[in-house]
């Protein structure tokens, strides 16, 4: 059994798995302090920040907060948004998933900081809710171990979802938990998880098969790799992210991109990212907030104005005329004739 002073630091994102974790760790004594990263790529978190509510109007919870509160555990939020987390995100030394997902490069960063909070509280392991062969790209066997290794966690990373699957880790070696009370889960169904929440009396979970990363999402990703790939220095900024996350995505040429905002949200959303950028509005006819970077030429103007004008309410009208405006003294009005439908510009579409 293991001994009463062990401690450790559970990495959370309030899923299934993670929570799952961390009842199995705390049901053997052991004191454990949560930690939840944000990133700046969280959906729910980013929509929290951005005003966007459930369709009752409250806010999008912190699955992390209630899973951590749900069974008796501290949690510590831990902002790594910032420009080291960015750049580890933009040039990942081992390449990215399906879409703009560098989920080794990202497991080894927050490792690496949870090493730091693990240090600092004289805890013994950290532990995640990881599954061997769950992910295809950070949950192989190989990638469990380069993600250890390079976080600098060799023997003090456990996975008590998959523990017995794994190599024994120190914890296990110095008795101070009991190896035969962790698990033996592999691969993606998650029955397994869900029959072992009944055991733990865990009734209360998001939806299992979710995430809640934009990186994983394949039109972020495309907008994520139109934007970095056209730079040479694949630089991000922070106010970047979400600006990714909202509007529909038009690459009208090489240098000039339009974001035409869908519903009354995302006009108050693109107001805020004005500075730097074109502001592009219908006169008299309400209709979406759209934002221009780049330095378009006479036809690429007319070509967004149209576009701008195809989503308002004065779509069926011979003309709208459409305010462009830059700073406080630059305003230009065009003239245009609405698209008749999506087709003509569709392939614009990131």
């Amino acid at each position: 059994m293991p001994r009463s002073a062990a401690k450790a630091i559970a990495m959370i994102s309030g899923g299934l798995d993670s929570t799952l974790a961390m009842a199995m760790v705390r049901r053997q004594g052991i004191e454990v302090k949560a930690i939840n990263f944000y990133t700046g790529f969280c959906i729910t978190e980013t929509q929290r920040r951005l005003g966007r509510t459930r369709p009752d109007g409250s806010p999008p919870p912190n699955d992390a907060l209630q899973a951590a509160a749900a069974l008796g555990v501290d949690v510590e939020l831990i902002d790594i948004s910032g420009r080291g987390y960015l750049d580890v995100i933009t040039r990942p030394r081992y390449g990215y998933g399906a879409n703009a997902n560098p989920c080794v490069d990202c497991r080894i960063f927050m490792m690496s900081r949870a090493r730091e909070v693990m240090e600092r509280e004289k805890a013994d392991f950290i532990f995640t809710g990881e599954v061997l062969g769950q992910r295809p790209k950070s949950q192989r066997r190989d990638t469990l171990w380069i993600i250890e290794r390079e976080s600098r966690l060799a023997g003090r990373l456990l996975r008590p979802l998959s523990a017995k699957l794994l190599p024994m880790t120190i914890p296990e070696k110095e008795g101070l938990i009991d190896r035969e009370q962790l698990g033996e889960i592999s691969g993606r169904s998650r029955k397994p998880q869900i029959e072992l929440a009944k055991q733990l009396g865990i009734t209360d979970w998001p939806q299992p098969a979710g995430g809640c990363c934009f990186l994983t999402d394949e039109t972020f990703g495309r907008r994520f790799h139109d934007l970095v790939g056209r730079r040479p220095d694949r630089h991000l900024d922070e106010e970047e992210v979400p600006l990714l996350a909202t509007g529909r995505h038009f690459r009208v040429s090489e240098g000039v991109k339009l974001i035409v905002a869908r519903n009354d949200l995302e006009n108050l959303v693109l107001e805020r990212f004005v500075p730097g950028r074109y502001h592009l509005e219908a006169k008299d006819v309400a209709g979406p907030v759209a934002l221009v970077e780049g330095e378009p030429s006479p036809d690429e103007r007319e070509l967004a104005s149209r576009i701008v004008a195809r989503y308002g309410k004065g779509k069926d009208h011979s003309t709208v005329i459409v305010e462009w405006r830059y700073g406080p003294d630059v305003r230009i009005e065009h003239s245009v004739q609405p698209f008749a439908d999506d087709a003509a510009f569709e392939g614009m579409r990131i």
